[in-house]
This record gives structure tokens, sequence and C-alpha cells, in this order.
């Protein structure tokens, strides 16, 4: 895995999220819950998708589809911001719900 350092994100839509962060003040040193999102193509999510995603993650919740929106399930995982975990568990996930039409490709962090 690439070890990049606080300043060199990549020039896409991640990378520039972290800059901001990093702009407004964000301590990258302490670890912070990082919520992810996982949308899908139709509603509800399998169950046998929800058990695999349980599994792996111990805060786990679904939010159905209202007059704001799509539904989709949010994870959170508690550990050092890095672009590097960030892409890994988005990639991981979205591998795990891409055979259950779904995608793993937001996240965010309260700051």
């Amino acid at each position: 895995m690439i070890n990049l350092s606080e300043t060199d994100w990549p020039e896409d839509v991640d990378g520039d999220v972290f800059r901001r962060m990093q702009t407004n003040g964000f301590d990258f040193r302490t670890p912070t819950d990082i919520d992810f999102n996982v949308d899908f193509d139709s509603w509800p999510p399998a169950d046998e998708f929800m058990d695999r995603l349980r599994a792996q993650f111990s805060k786990v919740q679904t939010f159905p589809p209202d007059s704001d929106g799509d539904g989709y399930v949010l994870f959170v995982v508690h550990a050092l911001l890095t672009y590097e975990l960030v892409m890994f568990v988005q990639s991981s996930v979205t591998d795990l719900a891409s055979e259950f039409g779904g995608v793993c490709e937001s996240w965010g962090v309260l700051h």
C-alpha cells in the first residue's frame, strides 16, 4: 500500500475532501468514527449482504427510502482516517455489495 503524506493526496474527489479537512484543522492523528454509505439499485438490501456486512463491522444501520431520497446502508469504522483506508474500505465493501446491486462510494466524518 502506498504511504502518502498528509499533503500528497491524489488529485481526485476524495483527495479534495482530505485537503479541505486539513485546511479546516482536522486532526488526522486521532482515531475517529468514519461513516461509509452503501447505495443499492433497489431496496431493501439482501439479507445475505446485511449478514456479511455485520460480520465485518459492528455498527451497521439501514436507512429506508423516504421523501428526502433513496435508502442506504451506513456502517462505521473507528480508525485513523487515511486516504488508503478509505479507498480500501470502499473497494472491499463494493466488491461485497456488487452482487447485490450495491456500491460503496461515499464516506464522511463529523468535524
